[in-house]
């Protein structure tokens, strides 16, 4: 393994995705990379400078130190979203893709099969899975949310220069395995986020097991058998899961110091990532 380097951590992740038939999974998936290519390369970051792991319905990059932050996020508060209307205007209903996003900074370590290791990198998947940023994705209308890790808002956000305004970004409170996450979300908080977990007034957040998500465009969302009110983790097994157990991600259970595997259960923290050409996508992924 090799010694843990500066990184900066971009998280992008479609919205019910398995919702999706084939044909626009893969549609999707091409959207997909498409705004992320496009994002890194308005920020001037260049190929040589990133390192890519596919996960079907999401996108990680770790991208290296000396990249500006600063332009980074830039790019995703202006070129994410046009991006995505540009996309939505012309797509059907049930191809309109929806995204949320985390950037954050820390260390993180590749091992000998090219695995992604480190707690900065578990703190930032558990803030993608939170269901601050959920409910903030469903109550958008530019079909993108955001939110930045302590550390970004510490080096760059906080000191409101152009194009990173500060006041646009709010506290909140990430509920996580170990203990409640400070994190920052780019616009206003949820309606439906409960004051306490999300604001960070004080107190252990509870989980929420519920996804927060609304149904995929032009589909209808199934009803509960029997009319019991929906609970736990959407169907389809590849959302993180980070309430009570081990971290889900793109349809495999990975954890320890081990290496990531498709469809396996490992206990322990997360370790993400692969070798070679990115993996195609999971059937049957959700987030």
């Amino acid at each position: 393994m090799t010694d843990p380097v500066s990184r900066t951590i971009l998280l992008l992740d479609i919205e019910k995705y398995s919702d999706r038939d084939d044909v626009e999974q893969a549609y999707l998936r091409r959207m997909l990379y498409d705004i992320t290519d496009r994002a890194l390369e308005s920020a001037d970051v260049d190929e040589t400078l990133r390192l890519r792991a596919d996960r079907g319905d999401s996108v990680m990059e770790l991208i290296d130190a000396n990249a500006s932050v600063r332009a980074l996020l830039r790019a995703l508060l202006d070129e994410v979203p046009a991006q995505l209307r540009a996309v939505n205007r012309m797509a059907s209903s049930s191809a309109q893709i929806r995204l949320r996003a985390v950037l954050a900074t820390g260390y993180v370590a590749v091992d000998e099969l090219d695995g992604w290791v480190g707690s900065d990198l578990n703190h930032a998947c558990r803030l993608l899975d939170g269901d601050v940023l959920r409910r903030a994705l469903r109550e958008r209308t530019n079909d993108f949310a955001l939110v930045v890790s302590e550390s970004v808002h510490a080096g760059i956000v906080r000191h409101d220069s152009p194009g990173v305004p500060a006041d646009e970004f709010h506290a909140v409170t990430v509920a996580s395995k170990n203990g409640p996450l400070r994190a920052w979300l780019h616009g206003p908080v949820p309606a439906g986020a409960d004051d306490h977990c999300e604001r960070g007034e004080g107190g252990a957040p509870a989980p929420d097991v519920s996804s927060g998500e609304r149904p995929a465009p032009g589909r209808e969302a199934a009803a509960p058998a029997g009319g019991a009110p929906a609970s736990g983790a959407p169907a389809g097994g590849a959302t993180f899961t980070f309430n009570g157990g081990a971290p889900a991600f793109g349809g495999s259970l990975v954890g320890g110091d081990q290496h990531g595997v498709s469809g396996g259960t490992v206990h322990g923290d997360v370790h993400l990532g692969g070798s070679g050409a990115p993996a195609p996508a999971p059937s049957g992924t959700d987030s």
